[in-house]
């Protein structure tokens, strides 16, 4: 049989979503092809706006539109002491729903890696920025506990050396090698909970 190259195409591009292989991205095409008025038009259209109207928040990291800015600069009226540094918008989202921080958000957009992502790609220096701008008196370092999210904590605290900000990172609650994103509540609670401070290079 034949196949129809538009059909391989979106398999493809499906099966580099997070938790998607082939053989998904494959049962989400036919449902998807068997519903195209219900899923497969409006979907094009959501996916043609998003493109053209959401970015990512040159200051914060968050994600931005065109029409009703940023999500995280324009919401927050309240002024806050702290702020918390993630690595991606999932990250926020786990902390946010669990309701223990009370603060700022910082989202990098990733971690340094010795496999392409470079420390100029993350938003670093507009932290810097924002730390000494806002009057951060505490910088929260929430990047998981993988060499990846510990090398990019030590970057940034090695970065925030010349601020007035305390860094803590989190603590106890948080396995070796786990992602923010997929820890459940209690665990994200503990972590914060006993997050512990970090001694410069000039402690």
């Amino acid at each position: 049989m034949q196949n129809i190259s538009e059909i391989e195409e979106l398999i493809k591009l499906i099966s580099k979503l997070p938790g998607l292989g082939p053989k998904s991205a494959k049962r989400i095409v036919l449902k998807l092809i068997n519903n195209r008025d219900e899923l497969v038009k409006p979907m094009a259209s959501t996916l043609a706006q998003v493109y053209k109207n959401v970015t990512r928040c040159n200051s914060c990291g968050s994600l931005k539109s065109n029409l009703n800015g940023c999500i995280n600069c324009e919401s927050s009226k309240e002024k806050f002491s702290k702020i918390c540094v993630v690595e991606d918008i999932a990250d926020q989202w786990s902390i946010e729903n669990s309701n223990i921080f009370q603060g700022y958000f910082h989202i990098l957009g990733g971690t340094i890696s010795s496999v392409g992502q470079r420390k100029e790609d993350l938003l670093i220096n507009s932290l810097v920025e924002r730390v000494n701008k806002e009057g951060i008196e505490e910088v929260i370092l929430a990047t998981s506990a993988t060499v990846e999210g510990q090398t990019t904590a030590y970057y940034i605290q090695d970065s925030l050396k010349n601020t007035d900000a305390k860094v803590t990172k989190l603590a106890q609650g948080l396995p070796v090698g786990g992602e923010i994103e997929s820890l459940d509540d209690g665990t994200l609670y503990s972590a914060f909970k006993n997050r512990t401070g970090i001694k410069t290079n000039s402690d």
